[in-house]
């Protein structure tokens, strides 16, 4: 047993799997997920687990090189969350309806039970050997 970090084993094997480029996704339980792409539901009921601290976990065992949030994504709270969570990491805002297109190639969506609309962020792996922002 791991003594700290993510327990999930699914998760993890995901992410330690993942190549660059590679798309994860944490996600609020709405977005619509293609057939085929991986979903790792974390939900348990409304709210539980919140989203912030599932995309801290995940980046805590990921390396990102940049990340996709929607336009639509207002929430002062979340949005503050988020600005602390990706600090370093470049983040490009799109539609909301692309950022839906965007899961479709998604290698994996980790869904959390957060009930705030457009809790969604689209996580592109880096590299731990390159000069990647974290």
């Amino acid at each position: 047993m791991r003594p700290d970090g993510l327990w999930h084993p699914r998760l993890l094997e995901i992410l330690a799997a993942a190549g660059h480029t590679d798309l994860v996704v944490v996600a609020d339980p709405g977005l619509p997920v293609p057939r085929g792409v991986e979903t790792v539901d974390l939900v348990w009921r409304r709210g539980e687990p919140r989203f912030l601290p599932v995309l801290r976990a995940v980046l805590a065992e990921f390396v990102v090189e940049a990340a996709v949030l929607a336009d639509e994504a207002a929430d002062p709270g979340l949005l503050s969350g988020l600005d602390d969570a990706l600090t370093a990491i470049p983040v490009t805002r799109v539609s909301h309806e692309r950022l839906k297109r965007m899961v479709a190639d998604a290698r994996a969506v980790v869904r959390t039970g957060e009930a705030t609309p457009y809790a969604n962020v689209v996580l592109r792996a880096g590299v731990p050997f390159a000069p990647t922002p974290r």
